[in-house]
Protein backbone atom coordinates (compact mmCIF):
# COMPACT_ATOMS: atom_id res chain seq x y z
CA UNK A 1 0.00 0.00 0.00
CA UNK A 2 2.72 2.42 0.54
CA UNK A 3 4.23 1.43 -2.70
CA UNK A 4 1.34 2.36 -4.54
CA UNK A 5 1.05 5.45 -2.65
CA UNK A 6 4.07 6.68 -3.63
CA UNK A 7 3.63 5.60 -7.03
CA UNK A 8 0.28 7.50 -7.15
CA UNK A 9 1.78 10.80 -6.19
CA UNK A 10 4.88 10.56 -7.48
CA UNK A 11 8.53 11.87 -7.11
CA UNK A 12 8.90 15.96 -7.51
CA UNK A 13 12.39 16.93 -7.51
CA UNK A 14 13.22 20.93 -7.23
CA UNK A 15 17.07 21.84 -7.81
CA UNK A 16 17.99 25.01 -5.82
CA UNK A 17 19.65 27.83 -8.62
CA UNK A 18 23.44 28.53 -5.86
CA UNK A 19 24.19 32.06 -6.77
CA UNK A 20 27.06 33.05 -5.07
CA UNK A 21 29.87 36.21 -5.20
CA UNK A 22 33.00 34.77 -6.42
CA UNK A 23 36.72 36.47 -6.30
CA UNK A 24 39.92 34.72 -7.96
CA UNK A 25 43.36 35.82 -6.79
CA UNK A 26 46.59 35.99 -8.35
CA UNK A 27 50.10 34.36 -6.67
CA UNK A 28 50.73 37.44 -5.16
CA UNK A 29 47.57 38.05 -3.56
CA UNK A 30 46.45 40.73 -5.67
CA UNK A 31 42.38 40.57 -7.44
CA UNK A 32 42.43 39.13 -10.64
CA UNK A 33 38.70 38.70 -11.18
CA UNK A 34 35.67 39.16 -9.50
CA UNK A 35 31.52 37.90 -10.30
CA UNK A 36 28.68 35.74 -9.91
CA UNK A 37 28.50 32.22 -10.75
CA UNK A 38 25.27 30.44 -10.55
CA UNK A 39 25.50 26.68 -9.79
CA UNK A 40 29.53 27.12 -10.75
CA UNK A 41 28.96 28.80 -13.93
CA UNK A 42 30.18 32.41 -14.94
CA UNK A 43 26.75 34.62 -15.11
CA UNK A 44 25.72 38.23 -14.81
CA UNK A 45 28.43 41.15 -14.62
CA UNK A 46 32.12 39.95 -14.39
CA UNK A 47 35.12 42.52 -13.69
CA UNK A 48 38.73 40.93 -14.68
CA UNK A 49 41.68 43.11 -13.39
CA UNK A 50 45.55 43.17 -14.51
CA UNK A 51 48.70 42.69 -12.13
CA UNK A 52 48.55 45.99 -11.36
CA UNK A 53 44.94 46.15 -10.30
CA UNK A 54 44.07 48.52 -13.32
CA UNK A 55 40.13 46.80 -14.69
CA UNK A 56 41.52 44.87 -17.54
CA UNK A 57 38.07 44.15 -19.13
CA UNK A 58 34.17 44.21 -17.63
CA UNK A 59 31.02 42.84 -19.06
CA UNK A 60 28.15 40.07 -18.87
CA UNK A 61 27.96 36.27 -19.09
CA UNK A 62 25.21 34.17 -19.43
CA UNK A 63 25.52 30.22 -18.08
CA UNK A 64 29.53 30.64 -18.43
CA UNK A 65 30.07 32.68 -22.01
CA UNK A 66 30.24 35.96 -22.68
CA UNK A 67 27.26 37.35 -23.78
CA UNK A 68 26.25 41.48 -23.94
CA UNK A 69 28.52 44.34 -23.99
CA UNK A 70 31.82 44.00 -23.08
CA UNK A 71 34.97 46.56 -22.49
CA UNK A 72 38.55 45.26 -22.67
CA UNK A 73 41.14 47.95 -21.19
CA UNK A 74 45.46 48.44 -21.50
CA UNK A 75 47.24 47.76 -18.70
CA UNK A 76 47.64 51.60 -17.69
CA UNK A 77 43.79 51.85 -17.71
CA UNK A 78 43.03 53.16 -21.73
CA UNK A 79 40.11 51.58 -22.89
CA UNK A 80 41.51 49.04 -25.38
CA UNK A 81 38.08 47.90 -27.43
CA UNK A 82 34.56 47.70 -26.39
CA UNK A 83 31.84 45.81 -28.57
CA UNK A 84 29.12 43.01 -28.74
CA UNK A 85 29.59 39.50 -27.91
CA UNK A 86 26.28 36.84 -28.72
CA UNK A 87 26.98 33.62 -26.98
CA UNK A 88 30.52 34.03 -26.68
CA UNK A 89 30.57 35.07 -30.48
CA UNK A 90 32.36 38.10 -31.66
CA UNK A 91 29.17 39.97 -33.17
CA UNK A 92 28.44 43.58 -34.67
CA UNK A 93 29.93 47.10 -34.36
CA UNK A 94 33.25 46.85 -31.89
CA UNK A 95 35.55 49.50 -31.48
CA UNK A 96 39.37 50.01 -31.21
CA UNK A 97 41.53 52.29 -29.29
CA UNK A 98 45.29 52.69 -30.03
CA UNK A 99 47.06 53.23 -26.79
CA UNK A 100 48.38 56.91 -26.40
CA UNK A 101 46.55 57.96 -29.67
CA UNK A 102 43.64 59.52 -30.92
CA UNK A 103 43.31 56.90 -33.51
CA UNK A 104 40.48 54.51 -33.48
CA UNK A 105 38.88 51.87 -35.60
CA UNK A 106 35.36 50.99 -36.17
CA UNK A 107 34.86 46.80 -37.45
CA UNK A 108 31.47 44.70 -38.26
CA UNK A 109 31.14 41.56 -37.08
CA UNK A 110 29.77 38.63 -37.90
CA UNK A 111 30.39 35.03 -36.64
CA UNK A 112 33.59 36.26 -34.92
CA UNK A 113 34.91 37.59 -38.37
CA UNK A 114 34.97 41.00 -40.04
CA UNK A 115 32.00 41.45 -41.99
CA UNK A 116 30.84 44.38 -43.39
CA UNK A 117 32.60 47.74 -43.12
CA UNK A 118 35.89 48.78 -41.19
CA UNK A 119 36.00 52.91 -40.19
CA UNK A 120 39.39 54.01 -39.31
CA UNK A 121 39.25 57.95 -37.72
CA UNK A 122 41.58 60.05 -36.22
CA UNK A 123 40.38 62.59 -33.53
CA UNK A 124 36.73 62.25 -34.76
CA UNK A 125 38.15 62.56 -38.48
CA UNK A 126 36.85 59.37 -40.86
CA UNK A 127 40.84 58.85 -42.76
CA UNK A 128 39.65 55.39 -44.20
CA UNK A 129 36.73 52.88 -44.72
CA UNK A 130 37.24 49.26 -45.69
CA UNK A 131 34.99 46.79 -46.48
CA UNK A 132 35.21 42.95 -45.48
CA UNK A 133 33.81 39.71 -46.17
CA UNK A 134 34.35 36.74 -44.20
CA UNK A 135 37.70 38.09 -42.95
CA UNK A 136 38.82 39.13 -46.27
CA UNK A 137 38.89 43.12 -47.41
CA UNK A 138 37.08 43.18 -50.24
CA UNK A 139 37.17 47.36 -50.89
CA UNK A 140 39.04 50.70 -49.57
CA UNK A 141 38.45 54.18 -49.69
CA UNK A 142 40.33 56.74 -48.27
CA UNK A 143 38.24 59.62 -48.93
CA UNK A 144 34.61 60.01 -47.45
CA UNK A 145 33.59 61.66 -51.37
CA UNK A 146 35.08 58.46 -52.98
CA UNK A 147 33.29 56.18 -50.12
CA UNK A 148 30.04 57.70 -50.20
CA UNK A 149 29.55 57.46 -54.45
CA UNK A 150 30.66 53.62 -54.01
CA UNK A 151 27.94 53.74 -51.60
CA UNK A 152 25.16 55.84 -51.87
CA UNK A 153 22.96 53.95 -49.82
CA UNK A 154 25.56 53.48 -46.85
CA UNK A 155 24.99 56.01 -43.79
CA UNK A 156 27.03 56.45 -40.51
CA UNK A 157 24.62 59.13 -38.55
Amino acid sequence: MCSGLLLLLGWQVTFALEKTYHKTYFPDGQLKAEGWLTNQLKTDFWIYYHPNGKVAAKGHYQEDTMHGYWHFYYAQGQLKKEGHFVWGSIENWWIFYELGSRKKSKFQYKNNQKNGYCLRYVGNKLVLAEKYIADKKVGEWSSVREFKKDNPDISFR
